[in-house]
């Protein structure tokens, strides 16, 4: 089994986010219709306004069509790349500026289990317009909503909704927690591209059994509507609140993908306010920079090799999130902020993750400010493996999780 990807991507560009609404291409000649129509009506004879009753028809249908010829709607999309057309041999050219232009056949190592195997062996078009935000909002609900059914099979719990602080949360308690580890609580920054919630669930059940802890997910505000610091203020107003309760060496703050990201921004604002740290934190394949991303953006997609990615393109990653705020603010990219003191942190990614290059440059910026940071890299699994319960190596990874956060809590 062999899985090949032809790829140009350049160097530290950013490519558009994966979790980014898109704007399908039907709606994409619009402009150019909108433009024509115009110079219809300023030029026509009659000089009608648009849509009015006495428009010449005919010369109407005209215009219409050398605006959409003058589009992309007759263009013809690249054809998803089959089988037939996959490239079979590894090529490689590096051009003046430093940018790969590069094909690579890439087997599925054999050490993974036969689950992951068949999990990357799925096919996902690399060609075609993405979708748009509802859409994806839509899908993500209903994946999570049976995440939830599956993951409970395996981890038996109860949620709560209600709120913390004004904000919305899900309380995830397993069964047979003991009187002991009800003084504990762990708070899950869920992932899904900050503008969905892909994670609530399927972050917080697994971790809420294996700890036997209980579990607060943070149903923070998401962008678009609600960019940065949207996101922070919600779950330091939630840590706030529960710092009433719980003793702070009894709280852990985790989180996957954008969650993550948002632990570690999380954790910069706690200490740029002065309020006591957690006992440990959670990274699972983020990142810490949002002015500057490695090789994973321009190599990656969701599900790894397969599925379309974008060409690398200028400015921040995450451009609604990021919204009108300096992509190097300490906070928002705390690689740039002080990391000195913070808590033991687990960093967890895969080599076909996106986040793979973020998780790993942030691992070294904790090392190099002297925290006390663990990182441990998957083979071969794509993005956020573990939310997947069909696999073994999402349990292992789970369990790892798990077994840190209880071993500090334990202290």
């Amino acid at each position: 089994m062999a899985c090949a990807t032809a790829l140009h991507r350049r160097a530290g560009l950013n490519p558009l986010p994966p979790s980014a609404p898109h704007i399908p291409a039907r709606h994409r000649f619009r402009p150019a219709i909108v433009d024509a129509l115009r110079i219809y009506e300023r030029n026509s004879p009659q000089h009608a306004p648009i849509g009015g009753l006495f428009m010449n028809r005919v010369n109407l249908f005209a215009v219409l069509v050398l605006a959409l010829a003058s589009t992309s709607v007759f263009a013809q999309q690249p054809a998803p790349t089959t089988a037939a057309t996959a490239p079979n041999s590894d090529t490689s050219f590096i051009d003046a500026e430093g940018v790969a232009h590069v094909t690579r056949v890439v087997p599925v190592p054999d050490a993974i289990s036969p689950e992951a195997k068949r999990s990357l062996a799925q096919p996902t078009p690399d060609q075609g317009p993405l979708e748009p935000l509802s859409q994806r909002r839509a899908g993500t609900d209903a994946y999570t909503a049976r995440a939830r059914v599956e993951w409970t099979k395996i981890c038996p719990n109860q949620i709560e909704e209600t709120k913390i602080a004004g904000v919305p949360v899900r309380i995830v308690t397993p069964e047979d927690i003991s009187d002991q580890d009800k003084e504990k609580i762990l708070i899950d920054l869920h992932g899904g591209g900050f503008n969905s919630d892909s994670g609530s669930y399927t972050e917080s059940i697994p971790i809420a059994y294996y700890t036997k802890i209980k579990v607060v997910a943070v149903l923070y505000r998401l962008a678009p509507e609600d960019p940065y610091p949207a996101a922070v203020d919600d779950s330091i107003a939630v840590y706030r609140e529960l710092l009433k309760t719980y003793k702070p060496d009894r709280m852990v703050i985790y989180g996957t993908s954008a969650g993550a990201i948002l632990t570690a921004e999380v954790a910069a604002r706690i200490k740029q306010l002065g309020l006591p740290m957690p006992a440990a934190l959670g990274i699972f394949s983020g990142m810490g920079d949002f002015a500057r991303n490695g090789d994973s953006m321009a190599i990656y997609a969701l599900r790894g090799l397969s599925g379309h990615l974008d060409p690398p393109a200028p400015g921040p990653h995450d451009p609604e999130y990021v919204a009108h705020t300096d992509p190097k603010d300490p906070v928002l990219s705390p690689i740039y902020s002080d990391l000195h003191g913070l808590p033991p942190t687990l960093f967890i990614t895969s080599t076909r993750d996106l986040l793979l290059s973020g998780t790993v440059n942030l691992h070294r910026a904790y090392l190099a400010a002297g925290v006390d940071a663990r990182l441990v890299v998957f083979d071969a699994l794509t993005h956020a493996f573990w939310y997947d319960p069909k696999l073994p190596e999402a349990i292992e990874a789970n369990h790892m999780m798990a077994d840190f956060f209880v071993k500090h809590l334990a202290q």
